[in-house]
């Protein structure tokens, strides 16, 4: 991958940590920033364009789910790598409610963190080849999803998706009515290898669910299918 034009925001206060991912991301041959609080964050994030933002969740002045939050209000294409402290499942939905594409646990190792970088940056144009109408893939009464502009249509309006949300649509649509399974999912979508676990991808179907199901406690288009994964039903 040509690194030359990556720009990436590194949001982290934990000193040593963020002197040795400022370098080694330099290194990488990634143009990159460092913020040590949430404010600066903002601040610098507004001096973009970024490839992508590495955010870590407990920050000085602002904290990383309003970070996220922020970001999200102004670019909702930006990927968006959350890193936590924090081992609760709640933590972990919050901030992938709040905007982020994924999320590592510290400690984690260097080399996880640069492929998790190389496979979100490398997809960022893979969801753009779903055949549509026109621009648009119409289901259901009146849903449709743009892959082109990140946009979607669904039963409570209209709203734009991350680019992440737009991974996993194409990936739903173009088996639609297959049954998928998460370690499929985990593979396609976020590059992860063979035996990771993670709620990642039940996080983001409830997600889903909230902007395309009349009553996301029952779908009717994004349908669990027990011990196995999910189907997309148009």
């Amino acid at each position: 991958m040509n690194t030359s034009k990556v720009r990436i925001l590194l949001v982290e206060d934990e000193k040593h940590l963020a002197e040795g991912l400022l370098y080694n991301l330099s290194m990488e041959g990634y143009e990159t920033e460092l913020a040590r609080d949430g404010q600066e964050a903002l601040d610098l994030f507004d001096r973009g364009p970024w490839s992508l933002i590495v955010l870590d969740l407990m920050l000085p002045l602002v904290d990383g789910f309003e970070v996220a939050r922020q970001i999200r209000t102004r670019d909702a294409r930006v990927p968006i790598l959350m890193l936590t402290a924090r081992a609760m499942d709640e933590d972990r939905v919050k901030g992938l409610e709040c905007g982020a594409d994924d999320y590592l646990t510290k400690p984690f190792h260097l080399q996880e963190l640069l492929l998790r970088i190389q496979g979100m940056l490398r997809r960022s144009s893979w969801y753009r080849t779903v055949p549509v109408e026109g621009d648009r893939y119409f289901f259901g009464d009146g849903c449709w999803i743009d892959f082109r502009e990140r946009t979607a249509m669904g039963p409570h309006g209209e709203r734009r998706l991350t680019e992440r949300e737009a991974s996993i649509l194409k990936f739903l649509v173009e088996r639609a009515s297959e049954t998928v399974a998460r370690e499929d999912m985990l593979r396609e979508v976020w590059g992860y290898g063979p035996g990771v676990e993670t709620r990642t991808v039940d996080n983001f179907m409830r997600r889903l669910r909230t902007y395309f199901e009349k009553d996301p406690a029952t779908p009717e288009h994004i349908v669990s299918v027990r011990g196995m994964g999910y189907r997309f039903d148009p």
